[in-house]
């Protein structure tokens, strides 16, 4: 077998259903596989699964065993040469896995490979890429320097900004978001480290397979979307699981220093002062119009009657008419993307073709009875049933 995809669920249960259907998809041209390690969620998605998917493999753990021992659970029941470590919240394209595989075979010492990935909004997620979090990397990381000096290599290692978002190349870190790898080199590392404190991980995961002398690759030639809906919102609290989790890779691989101490305090302190002036983040207006971008007409207006607003129908199949039109609209614009006839690709493209402000998008999986996105990488998405 080629290809194993290890997906760790927990409450998230529409996210997951539409990942499923994009790695389905992803998968037809591949020998492949999906496991979902369900870690004990109460909503329903292990149902789902069983009713909507019953060729997954799905575990089910009577407890929240966490990111790391969930996906270790997962990759014991692989077969696949590669292993995919995927998070519910994201979309493929259905050419992904074939481009990174290609890919991947060409590599000598190869060690992990991730992809461009997206928010809702079709912006750059540059956690894609990262270098090893120094303590000085971690302080310009949380003073937010690298976003001030993007071209100061001194302050721009954080986010790997050496290399363009465009650009195929090797890297240190990569997120757990979006890993391939070969199965035998995941369980040569031992996995995740199951010790490991929140967003360590994925950062501890990476830097062992440096440390086996493989090469980490950014691999920007497909990109996958990651709504992040159940992301921690950039808190105090955000901060200390942050110091635990950079102190945790340091006391494991270096050695916890007074240098690493001081500066990690200080970036709290100023962090905390700066959110204290900064107050609460601006709620998102409501789309003043929406858009249809379907083949199916009738749907349009059970659209309407949900969301208490007019949506307007384009046809997909004329494409060009469609690229045109909604480049030409201003403000606050909706767009719902029918996956019927729209492929997660296609959807893909135009997330990342018309991201700019005021255009927001929801995907209507095929088959599904729900439109589901996220209009900001700081929020939960949303979810809006259909019927």
């Amino acid at each position: 077998m080629q290809l194993s995809v290890i997906i760790l669920n927990y409450n998230v249960c529409y996210f997951l259903e539409q990942c499923l259907l994009s790695v389905q998809a992803a998968l037809s041209a591949i020998d492949g596989e999906i496991i979902v390690v369900d870690n004990n969620s109460t909503d329903d998605s292990c149902q789902m699964i069983k009713n909507r998917f019953p060729e997954i493999t799905l575990i089910e753990n009577e407890e929240n065993s966490g990111f790391p021992k969930g996906n270790n659970i997962g990759v014991r029941q692989a077969k696949g040469k590669y292993i995919c470590i995927l998070n519910p919240d994201t979309v493929v394209a259905e050419d992904t896995f074939v481009k990174i595989i290609a890919f991947a075979e060409k590599q000598n010492n190869l060690g992990i490979i991730g992809c461009k990935l997206i928010d809702g909004t079709g912006k750059f997620l540059p956690e894609s890429k990262r270098g090893i979090p120094t303590p000085w990397v971690a302080f310009t990381k949380i003073l937010g320097l690298y976003k001030i000096f993007p071209n100061q290599k001194i302050f721009n290692q954080y986010y790997a900004q050496y290399l363009s978002e465009n650009q195929t190349g090797k890297v240190d870190i990569l997120v757990g978001a979006f890993m391939i790898m070969k199965r035998e080199l995941y369980l040569e590392v031992g996995g995740f480290d199951e010790n490991c404190f929140m967003y360590a991980d994925d950062i501890d995961l990476s830097y062992s397979v440096l440390q086996k002398k493989k090469n980490n690759y950014y691999f920007h030639e497909t990109s996958v979307i990651h709504y992040k809906g159940e992301s921690t919102v950039k808190d105090e609290q955000y901060m200390m699981r942050f110091q635990e989790a950079m102190g945790f890779f340091y006391q494991k691989h270096f050695r916890k220093s007074l240098f690493f101490l001081v500066f990690i305090k200080i970036g709290i302190f100023l962090f905390s002062l700066a959110k204290m002036f900064q107050g609460k983040p601006k709620s998102n207006p409501l789309p003043e119009s929406y858009v249809f971008l379907s083949s199916n007409e009738i749907l349009c207006s059970r659209l309407s009657l949900v969301l208490k607003n007019k949506v307007t129908f384009l046809d997909f199949k004329k494409e060009k008419m469609v690229n045109s039109w909604l480049v030409s609209k201003g403000k606050r614009v909706e767009i719902i993307l029918d996956n019927q006839y729209v492929s997660f690709k296609k959807c893909i493209e135009i997330l990342e073709t018309l991201q700019q402000k005021g255009i927001t998008f929801k995907i209507l999986p095929k088959n599904a009875n729900f439109i589901i996105g996220s209009n900001s990488k700081n929020e939960q998405g949303e979810m809006i049933e259909i019927r």
